[in-house]
């Protein structure tokens, strides 16, 4: 009985073997581009799906969104800054069959193009624009990649640039930049605050000059304040009015005397 179905064993597991072969089944995320004897033939998938083997070829894509890892670029910015920036890229393939047909390897053309796009774009620009518009800068980098591989089926979700790395005498460099700057903000502060003082003193002189009474309550408020001190000496302040009195009659001693008629 065993002997007469060994002829049959080897035909059978053939034909197992090609109908595995034969049975393809495709995730959610996955779609099966297939060719028929090298020809483009269709997309197909999710699920199961039947392939003539040795006739149809099937090349699966993956269409969830690719984490792509862009290298260190050294990079010389508009003002001869040397810097070292990487990035990283979010995209996915929304057209399987020129995902596969216009390129070679999707991902390593998306690769180089994001290196490249990424050393022309930030070198057009300032190290400050660099550090503080790195919105601004993703959105140009990504609009570039963008229109670029839209031809090959992939649409660009996103760049981020994560990293803008400076050598040692730039750092110095910017943190003595920044002192400075600190300190011109507190002079500019200091001086605003001194001409606001002086305009508020120009009032109050205005207003004592006006009325005499005013003037003299100021002037017994600082008497008192300089009894309260511990200090042996006191200095009574005249009204410049007294000074100027005596100041006119006091005689001119180095001026020649007009001799007698």
């Amino acid at each position: 009985m065993i002997g007469n179905l060994i002829p049959w064993l080897a035909p059978i597991v053939v034909l197992l073997l090609i109908l595995g072969s034969a049975i393809k089944i495709l995730p959610e995320y996955q779609r099966g581009v297939v060719f028929f004897l090298g020809r483009f033939q269709g997309v197909k998938g999710p699920g199961l799906i039947f392939v003539i083997p040795g006739i149809q070829q099937i090349v699966r894509v993956d269409l969830r969104i690719i984490t792509l890892d862009v290298p260190s670029q050294d990079v010389i910015s508009r003002d001869n800054v040397t810097v070292r920036v990487n990035a990283v890229l979010y995209f996915r393939v929304v057209d399987p069959e020129r995902a596969i047909i216009r390129v070679e390897d999707f991902n390593a053309a998306t690769s180089q193009l994001s290196q490249t796009t990424l050393r022309s774009v930030l070198g057009k620009h300032d190290l400050d624009e660099m550090l503080s518009e790195r919105d601004r800068l993703n959105a140009d980098i990504q609009e570039i990649i963008d229109t670029q591989t839209e031809e090959w089926g992939i649409k660009v979700a996103n760049v981020e640039i994560k990293h803008v790395d400076l050598d040692e005498s730039m750092i110095r460099a910017i943190a003595r930049q920044a002192e400075a700057e600190r300190e011109r903000r507190a002079k500019v502060i200091h001086a605003e605050g001194e001409l606001q003082a002086s305009k508020k003193l120009v009032e109050a002189a205005k207003v004592m000059s006006a009325d005499s009474g005013a003037m003299q309550l100021r002037y017994m408020q600082t008497l008192s304040d300089m009894s309260n001190t511990n200090s042996s000496t006191i200095v009574f302040p005249l009204p410049m009015d007294m000074i100027k009195m005596f100041m006119e009659k006091a005689p001119d001693n180095n001026q020649p005397k007009q001799p007698k008629p």
